[in-house]
């Protein structure tokens, strides 16, 4: 677990955060080892690949009163899902859920190409999202499948960054780097990786190359 400024971040596998302090905040859950004691008061999902809208998962962190914030093709999934209610946004749109501010931000691939398709595996014009949380004056920001894009750079006051470092699909450990000498973060923590693709030995190269900020590697909590 990190803690910074009263915000309490714990990661949970893969790309899955709860980030807390007075309200409980879930980032694609998925591989959950439990159901969790912690229940959602805000669900975010970034995009519809299965190791991160994962009903399975979700049922285990929602509630009835959860709010969940995604994209138009997540929603349009989670239509069965008993929640109070579910918020879509694009990119560069925000939403404010129970006092917390969450912009949605680009998440997508330049360079990772699906051999099949010849596509990007997170194409642009599909806006898929990263998230910026903002929660007592902490800005969390999850970058959800992503490339180093240009559109870090727009990023500001970044306190905590989460970021892919497995590659194939996402940043590898170098690229990532590159990210955060974009966006700046006081924190970087590095994410997608020992589930699906990636390893630890990805997140320690991650660590030992960043020079802009502390990096820290979480240990898993279940």
């Amino acid at each position: 677990m990190l803690e910074y400024k009263g915000v309490k971040i714990v990661w949970l596998g893969h790309d899955t955060f709860r980030i807390s302090n007075d309200m409980s905040i879930y980032i694609d859950p998925y591989r959950l080892r439990r159901e969790q004691g912690i229940k959602a008061d805000i669900l975010l999902i970034s995009h519809e690949h299965f190791d991160h809208l994962s009903k399975d998962d979700i049922r285990k962190v929602i509630k009835a009163d959860t709010i969940i914030v995604t994209t138009r093709r997540c929603a349009d999934e989670l239509k069965d899902v008993n929640v109070k209610e579910i918020n879509t946004i694009k990119p560069w749109e925000r939403v404010t859920i129970k006092g917390i501010d969450i912009e949605g931000v680009p998440a997508y691939n330049v360079n990772k190409i699906n051999p099949d398709t010849k596509r990007p595996f997170h194409p642009k014009e599909d806006n898929m999202l990263g998230f910026i949380i903002t929660l007592n004056g902490v800005r969390i920001y999850h970058a959800g499948d992503t490339d180093a894009i240009v559109e870090m750079g727009r990023l500001s006051g970044i306190d905590v960054a989460l970021l892919p470092v497995s590659g194939t699909y996402v940043m590898t450990a170098e690229e990532a780097v590159d990210a955060v000498n974009m966006i700046r973060p006081k924190v970087a923590v590095p994410m997608h990786y020992g589930t699906i693709v990636g390893s630890e030995e990805d997140a320690k190269r991650f660590k030992e190359m960043v020079k802009v900020c502390e990096a820290n590697i979480l240990s898993r909590e279940y």
